[in-house]
């Protein structure tokens, strides 16, 4: 069983998508294991097999993923609002699915005028910070492949919309440990993103966004510290091991 989810986590890590020698390189399980293992997940519908012989997360996981979803939200809620304690603004989760970020969770602000991103809503990530975030944690052949597919549209003057510039900015999210949306996605609002880890990867995003004025006025690296360590929090309860 523990041989099949390493398989699965295979997948994922390779944007769900791989060849049995990358998934060997991966997990350090033997070829003839891969091939039992996807055998029986292509069975279960977990896994699906595209004509050039690589293999893909099936539709199966979607049953499970929705499920999973709910009830991450749900968990996620006490962090989420311990965000909005330490800004004052909108706290949202979001993860990456496929190309696209979703926004699974969210808790307002309780101020009269606050920011809005739907449960459920799908974006691209180059105009978001947690679309930053996410992509950061992604090999930068990986971020221009999926960028190029997606293209960078430009939502407002201030989007990123070169491939290359792009990947200077996910450089500097690595390095500084957030990503802002200054006005990327919507004029006059501005955000911040952290990245969530379950141990070595980044599973989720958690970001606060409210009007540019107030956002600005908040002292950054104080706000990064605090959502840093939430971020930390959740990691390590909700998506670490079990203990």
């Amino acid at each position: 069983m523990d041989r099949a989810f390493d398989v699965l986590e295979a997948l994922t890590a390779y944007g769900g998508e791989a060849g049995i020698s990358e998934i060997a390189d991966r997990t350090g399980l033997p070829y003839g294991t891969i091939h039992r293992l996807l055998q029986t997940l292509l069975a279960r519908g977990y896994v699906r097999q595209g004509a050039d012989k690589r293999y893909a997360l099936g539709g199966s996981l979607l049953r499970l993923g929705e499920a999973a979803e709910r009830l991450v939200a749900v968990w996620a809620r006490p962090y989420l609002s311990r965000l909005v304690d330490l800004s004052g603004e909108t706290a949202n989760m979001a993860v990456l699915e496929g190309d696209n970020v979703v926004y699974v969770a969210q808790v307002p602000s309780p101020r009269r005028l606050r920011m809005f991103a739907e449960v459920g809503r799908r974006v691209l990530p180059h105009s978001t910070a947690v679309g930053k975030v996410l992509l950061a944690d992604r090999t930068d052949d990986h971020c221009a492949a999926l960028l190029e597919r997606t293209g960078l549209p430009r939502r407002t003057a201030n989007t990123i919309t070169d491939v290359e510039a792009m990947l200077a900015e996910l450089a500097l999210v690595r390095s500084r440990g957030f990503a802002l949306d200054l006005g990327e996605e919507e004029l006059g609002v501005h955000c911040m993103a952290v990245p969530v880890r379950d141990d070595d990867r980044v599973v989720a995003a958690l970001s606060v966004s409210g009007p540019a004025e107030r956002i600005d006025a908040l002292p950054r690296h104080t706000l990064y510290a605090g959502m840093r360590r939430i971020a930390e929090d959740l990691g390590a309860e909700v998506f670490g091991p079990p203990r």
